[in-house]
Parts: C-alpha cells; sequence; structure tokens
C-alpha cells in the first residue's frame, strides 16, 4: 500500500449524538423531560453504556482515529436489524409498553431510510434485545456494539411507564443509539460551559442517583472533537437532553434551560439519512478485473451487484490508501444473506474477501469508507 498522508477528508456534521431525554413533568405536553438544579427530571437520564474504547497504534491520527470511532458503530446500509422483547422475568413489558417502542421504530422508519427493522419472537435472530426491568434506567448500546453482548442479554432498557404521553420520544432516541448516534448535548462544537458541580449535584439526586463518574461520562465528558468534523450543534436534536436553569454557564441564551422540541429534529432526519440513504435497486455491476474507483466521502457508503460467470474461488478487495469496510450478501429471494464481510480500519491493509461464488447466483457488495488519505485513490475490484 502507498504512503498514508495524514489529511483528513472533512465530513459536515459527523457530530456526536448521543442519549436521551426521558422524563416529563406530567402527561399534560409532550415535553422531553426538565433537568433542574434541583434534579426534578420526573423518570430520568438514560445512561449510556460504557464498552471498550479500540486502541490504535501511534502512526493512526487522532482525527482518523476519531472518524473510524464514529463510523464503526453505524449498520452497513440495508441491513435488516432484528429486534426482541423479553416476554418474561424482570425483562418484560407487556404489550402496552412494547407498542411504544414499535412506535419508535416506525419513527426512524418514516424518514425512507436504507436500514429496515423487523421484529423477531427469538433473541438468537435479534440483534436489538429490549428489556423493562424498572429502575434500570432508560439506556441502549450504540450502533454495533449491540454485537458484543451475549444473545442473553439486553442491549436496550426502558426502566419507568412508557405508555405516559409523550415518552415515545424516549424510544425514539434510544433506537437513535441503536443506529449508531451518540449524545448531541456532548457535541464539542456546542461549546456548552457548564456549571459541573451543579451538574453533579442535580444528577445524584432523585431519580437518576448518579455517581460523579456517570454524570461525566453521559453529560460533561465531549466527544472527541476529531471525530465530530463539521460546526453544527443541535439542541432540538431528539438525541439531545433537556436542562434546566441553573446548569449550564454558556451559551447565555441557555442559562434559562434547553428544553428540545419533541420527535426527531430535521438535522436528525438529515443525518440518519446520510448514513443511511433509501436503497435503489440499480446498482452497478462489478466486473470481473475491472478496478472501480469508489469517490466516497467519510461515512458515505457504494453497493455493487456480483454476477460471477463461473462457479469458483474469487477475490474482492479495495486498493489505495483509505480504511473500508466491505460485506458480501447472497440475494435468496429478495433478502440479503451475509456471506463474509473485512474491515481493513486502523491498519495498513486493505479489504479483503476469498469467497466461493456460484454461478447464476446473485450477491451484492456493500463498501462504506471511513477514511481517505487522498481523494479518488481508492477502488475496489473483483478477480
Amino acid at each position: 500500500m502507498a504512503a498514508r498522508k495524514t489529511n483528513p477528508d472533512r465530513i459536515e456534521d459527523l457530530a456526536g449524538r448521543l442519549e436521551q431525554v426521558e422524563a416529563r413533568l406530567d402527561d399534560s405536553g409532550p415535553r422531553r423531560g426538565d433537568a433542574t438544579a434541583g434534579g426534578r427530571a420526573a423518570s430520568g437520564y438514560c445512561s449510556v453504556p460504557r464498552v471498550p474504547e479500540r486502541v490504535f497504534d501511534a502512526d493512526v491520527s487522532p482525527e482518523r482515529a476519531g472518524l473510524i470511532q464514529v463510523i464503526s458503530k453505524k449498520w452497513v446500509n440495508a441491513t435488516v436489524l432484528h429486534y426482541y422483547f423479553f416476554d418474561s422475568g424482570p425483562w418484560a413489558g407487556g404489550s402496552a409498553q412494547e407498542d411504544v417502542v414499535r412506535a419508535g421504530f416506525a419513527a426512524w422508519s418514516e424518514q425512507d431510510i436504507g436500514i429496515e427493522f423487523k421484529e423477531v419472537d427469538s433473541r438468537d435472530d435479534a440483534e436489538i434485545r429490549i428489556g423493562f426491568l424498572r429502575g434500570d434506567g432508560a439506556w441502549s448500546y450504540v450502533g454495533r456494539d449491540c454485537l458484543l453482548q451475549g444473545q442473553n442479554e439486553r442491549t436496550m432498557n426502558f426502566g419507568w411507564d412508557l405508555t405516559r404521553a409523550g415518552e415515545v420520544d424516549t424510544a425514539i432516541h434510544e433506537i437513535g443509539h441503536a443506529l449508531g448516534f451518540p449524545h448531541e448535548h456532548q457535541n464539542p462544537n456546542a461549546g456548552i460551559v457548564w456549571d459541573e458541580e451543579a451538574v453533579y449535584d442535580a444528577l445524584a439526586g432523585p431519580p437518576n442517583f448518579w455517581s460523579r463518574d456517570k454524570t461525566h461520562w453521559n453529560i460533561i465528558r465531549k466527544i472527541e472533537p476529531d471525530s465530530v468534523e463539521g460546526s453544527n450543534w443541535d439542541a432540538d436534536s431528539i438525541m439531545h437532553y433537556p436542562f434546566g436553569p441553573g446548569l449550564i454557564e454558556s451559551p447565555v441564551e441557555f442559562r434559562g434551560g434547553i428544553d428540545p422540541a419533541p420527535g426527531l429534529s430535521p438535522k436528525d432526519i438529515a443525518q440518519v439519512r446520510f448514513f443511511y440513504p433509501p436503497q435503489t435497486s440499480v446498482r452497478r455491476e462489478l466486473k470481473l478485473l475491472e478496478s472501480v474507483p469508489l469517490s466516497l466521502s467519510p461515512g458515505e457508503q457504494k453497493d455493487f451487484s456480483v454476477l460471477p460467470a463461473a462457479s469458483r474461488d474469487y477475490h474482492i478487495g479495495t486498493f489505495g490508501s483509505s480504511d473500508t469496510v466491505i460485506v458480501l450478501f447472497e440475494e435468496v429471494d429478495g433478502k440479503f444473506v451475509y456471506v463474509d464481510g473485512d474491515d481493513d480500519s486502523g491498519t495498513s491493509l486493505n479489504a479483503r474477501l476469498d469467497v466461493r461464488l456460484v454461478k447464476d447466483r446473485r450477491y451484492v457488495l456493500r463498501v462504506r469508507l471511513y477514511y481517505s488519505f487522498s481523494g479518488g485513490d481508492t477502488a475496489v475490484m473483483l478477480w
């Protein structure tokens, strides 16, 4: 591979978006919550579970590492995400609670995105496994971190009554995490300066009872600046907590608090469509021994049809100075069955698959770019 350069490609709005705000002071309106210096959030904030951060070699620049960290949590577009509700024991929630979460999935699906959600009745078939353990708060693993959890473990929880008016926003928020989006209030471009002791005091009381460490992780901590490209902050994002007065020192206009509007914001919709654009049945065919330039920005994906003329062993790989993930599916009766995948991000290697393909069967290759060291120098080939 050619020597890699350290110029990062810029991507607008690759921003931090993470967890939610739940609580409503009453059932009279669609407010997302009201956390104040006195800690009056009705239900509490959600707390993102920690997972070990990926460690990179010293020659991986901070901007490159940041992009990989953010984009690697996103699913390959056109993935079918299966979700399962625990239906017995302390994690069961009942049909009324489940219906609110189904409505949350529908809110994302209605944005005409390339991800499909499908409910299944076996936890073994699910990437997203949902519990309703009371008192355990609202939380979700972020994106592909769900795959790191055991099949008998929850990847998402709702710890209070979702049947109150407006609580569908809690479900929408947690599903946003499952799609790979972090908390928006932790976006360093927001420029929020906290009254940190007031925040720690507010979250130490009811209904959260959080430790200082937990409050720092979910509120005070900023997402790494190098993982956020662009300067836009969305105070109305579904991934933004509401905050009451007394917690924010600046920007001065938010000293009285922040109360995000209900539902998905226009920027939420733009972001989810960027990473998961609507699918089309028209794909370029990746032909044998033809090198195809990718010309992608960080986070973008390109899909190819693969139609083998003979049954034999093949190789599919990327070339050039970039970080990519490639995934191959076989199309069977309109469904896409996983065949193989490879991720070269953070290494000096290129992504490569060595697979046996069968004549007259149809395959789809999906390629997503994390980082490019020089525009237009990445290609994909079948040989």
